[in-house]
């Protein structure tokens, strides 16, 4: 059982909150961005990346992306030169959001499930908020997601523990009372930073093995996190 939920947690009723990543852990994005890195190279007349390639590259924002797509091309940007790439990125991907974008297995009956018993859902990804807000309403989870903090929002990005501590003081729950799920070590990094209940799940955007990220319980799906809630509900 989670430390931090038995510090302090309430086993009834609990969780009041969920936190969801979005790429790779509520959607799988790698399509359409690897789409959009693919006609961002051909702009500078690089050659393309594989999806495989991308999906490695994601989960630290945009920015972060468009500089490792370049690095991979054995252009180094930085300073104005990246600023600029990630603008034209961000103007490529804005008009392919959901063109190949899917939801993962479970993940609409999962947010709306939860959401109608009660539970704050919360959306905390390195994706720019509006982006997010728009994925999130064509893939109809709008009314189910009470707060969306995207990575331009303000706080410090994950792996800081600013996004989901943001997320958590507007819809008015405590970290104790309040859990992750996302499949990255920004996303795990971040809940024990809070520090909060974690849950990792397999399939996502990762490099490092999802075992190793130091989640509280590991998941195949996201159709299982119920099971993974009660067994960190269990006693220690």
């Amino acid at each position: 059982m989670s430390m931090r939920f038995a510090e302090g947690g309430d086993r009834c009723g609990w969780p009041q909150a969920v936190l969801f990543d979005l790429d790779g852990t509520l959607i799988d994005s790698v399509p359409d961005l690897a789409s959009a890195v693919n006609d961002l190279l051909a702009t500078e007349a690089r050659d393309a990346l594989t999806v495989d390639e991308v999906r490695t590259m994601i989960g630290n924002g945009i920015r972060k992306l468009v500089e490792r797509a370049f690095a991979a091309r054995d252009v180094e940007l930085e300073g104005g030169a990246l600023d600029e790439m990630t603008d034209r990125m961000m103007a490529i991907y804005g008009r392919c959001l959901t063109v190949g974008t899917t939801l993962m297995p479970g993940a609409f009956e999962l947010v709306t499930a939860y959401a109608k018993a009660g539970v704050k859902i919360g959306v905390v990804t390195n994706k720019p908020e509006n982006f997010s807000r728009s994925i999130i309403e064509h893939f109809g989870l709008g009314r189910s997601v009470h707060v969306i903090v995207g990575g331009d929002t303000g706080p410090a990005r994950k792996p800081a523990p600013d996004m989901l501590l943001h997320a958590l003081e507007q819809i008015g729950v405590g970290a104790h009372r309040a859990l992750l799920v996302g499949d990255s070590p920004a996303d795990i990094d971040a809940a024990k930073a809070v520090p909060m209940a974690s849950i990792a799940v397999r399939g996502g955007y990762t490099t490092v093995p999802v075992d190793e990220l130091g989640a509280d319980i590991v998941i195949d799906s996201l159709v299982l996190v119920p099971q993974a809630i009660e067994r960190l509900k269990e006693p220690a």
